[in-house]
């Protein structure tokens, strides 16, 4: 398809959405819709069991209990293999891939071929690791990074930050278990396209478990939630961000205004997804590290200035962890369920989504990208939003805003007015660096971008799991993944929160099911990549 046809193809979807947006008071009416449903689906995945006098997520149970577990497990993998992971994405091993011998590969058949008689290197994969890491990132460090940790600290106090990045910690060893089996219960097929992800190690790994009705159940419910979950918080969340801040950054206030930028954000990702991963890798590839070198110089710079100011909130937030004020609705239990939530949705790691990317990996070893998936909530969680964190807590030193008092996910600030999500990180930028909030809005506009385009991805293989590979059914993904594109921007925070909040969690429940299942499949991949390296190391001394 020519670039001509491709501009036509997403004008054709784009066009009507647009004529549509003409119409008075279509965001309103557009969230009036779509709220009850949100609000639904929300309490019915963040249903609740009692402990010790506590009502807990019982999805937030899982993801931390399963994290604490594969920590421990795999020998703290996450720290003690931090180094590697790095050398690999670094391509230090990338030999090892020639070297050593192609036997011993776990692959499956597609359409009666053998994958491991292919020879053709290609037919091992799609992207090289930078790339597949680069295309995850851009899909988990999006603006969860910015205004969801807005949303944690508004609710659960400063003290949520420090469970963040427990969570974030821990995240790294499910999000190594998950990336490890996506490679290793991939699908490739003649042309070497790749097809890979939750969906086909829990089908694939329980089969060989015995276990066939339960992996075919578990796949294919995390195959329409991974839809779901692309449509909100990987797409609608993002552009309702994105245009917030440019609405109010330039004030751009109107009863369709919404509805505009999201179509104009529909027309840019509609050009880019139509190339498919390899596409998406090249844009994200060079779009994550220049937003997050802008985002993370932004960020430092406003750290380094108020210097002085630093200790206080790292004291603050180690102290309300354990100790909260009054204001925070649950104390400690609450304030640690704003941590755990928020980071869920940040790294989603145990949601399994991560390992649809990495999937794509060209290598013939399923922990080399396991290791590389490890980084992901370490940049996302432990990094990225801890700065954020540190800088609306420095803002709200004097009393900027009351923790504690959210209202449609707008919390009260000292002046009687409401803000939410990202325009309170903006105000905490530009209270420190006046100005600095119109660095924040290129920044926001790459982060939904690049997790836009990362999550049509993830969608898309799901949506073929479940509906086939040909050329219609990826049209109809697309179309609709573009509508969503728009309508994000149209709804509420409040309603689209509760709906990509929802939606990403959801997968946590058959994902973490199939890890808990299939995780000694992942000793033996790592035992069998970590003995390669060995040998590497002693051929090249």
């Amino acid at each position: 398809m020519s670039f001509k046809q491709k501009i036509t193809y997403v004008l054709f979807i784009g066009l009507p959405i647009i004529s549509q947006a003409q119409s008075v008071g279509l965001d309103e009416q557009i969230n009036n819709a779509f709220m009850p449903f949100a609000t639904w689906w929300e309490g019915f995945i963040l249903s609740t069991v009692n402990v010790v006098g506590h009502q807990i997520p019982v999805v937030l149970i899982l993801l931390l209990l399963g994290a604490l577990f594969f920590t421990i497990y795999f020998g703290f993998v996450n720290i003690k293999h931090f180094p590697t992971a790095i050398q690999v994405v670094r391509g230090k091993y990338d030999e090892i891939e020639t070297k050593v011998s192609t036997t011993n590969i776990n692959v499956h058949e597609i359409e009666g071929d053998i994958v491991d008689t292919i020879k053709d290197e290609s037919h091992y994969g799609e992207v090289n690791h930078f790339q597949a890491l680069a295309t995850a990132v851009s899909g988990t460090v999006g603006l969860g990074n910015i205004a969801m940790v807005a949303v944690a600290i508004s609710i659960g106090g400063p003290g949520a930050t420090f469970w963040m990045v427990v969570a974030g910690l821990l995240g790294m060893s499910t999000k190594f278990v998950e990336c490890t089996l996506g490679v290793r219960y991939r699908d490739i097929d003649k042309e070497g396209n790749v097809y890979g992800g939750p969906m086909y190690y829990l089908s694939r790994g329980l089969k060989e478990k015995g276990l066939v009705k339960l992996g075919k159940f578990l796949a294919a419910l995390f195959a329409i939630l991974c839809v779901g979950a692309s449509f909100g918080g990987g797409n609608a969340f993002q552009t309702n961000q994105a245009a917030a801040q440019i609405i109010s950054r330039f004030g751009l206030e109107g009863t369709s205004t919404g509805s505009m930028i999201g179509v104009v954000f529909a027309i840019l990702v509609g050009i880019v997804i139509i190339g498919g991963i390899k596409r998406i890798a090249k844009v994200t590839e060079k779009v994550v590290p220049f937003m997050a070198i802008l985002y993370v110089a932004a960020a430092l710079f406003i750290l380094f200035s108020n210097f002085g100011f630093i200790d206080d909130a790292v004291s603050l937030i180690f102290k309300e962890a354990f100790t909260p004020r009054a204001t925070i609705t649950g104390g400690f239990i609450g304030v640690m369920i704003q941590g755990f939530r928020r980071a869920a949705f940040s790294n989603e790691a145990g949601a399994g989504s991560a390992a649809i990317a990495h999937s794509a990996v060209n290598t013939k070893y399923a922990a080399s990208e396991g290791l590389v998936g490890l980084l992901e909530p370490f940049i996302d969680t432990v990094v990225i939003c801890s700065m954020t964190a540190i800088i609306i807590v420095m803002f709200n030193m004097d009393g900027a805003f009351a923790y504690g008092d959210v209202i449609n996910g707008q919390v009260l600030m000292a002046d009687g007015s409401r803000v939410g999500g990202v325009n309170l990180t903006s105000l905490a930028f530009d209270n420190a660096i006046p100005g600095s909030s119109y660095v924040l809005v290129i920044a926001v506009c790459l982060f939904a971008f690049s997790t836009i385009l990362s999550w049509s991805y993830y969608g898309l293989q799901s949506w073929k799991y479940l509906f086939g590979r040909g050329k219609f059914t990826d049209l109809a993904f697309k179309v609709l993944f573009l509508v969503f594109t728009v309508l994000g921007a149209a709804i509420t925070l409040d309603a689209v929160i509760k709906f990509s909040d929802a939606m990403i969690l959801a997968l946590v429940f058959p994902n973490m099911i199939g890890l808990l299942f299939l995780f000694p499949k992942v000793r033996h991949e790592f035992t069998r990549f970590i003995d390669a390296i060995k040998v590497f190391k002693v051929d090249t001394l």
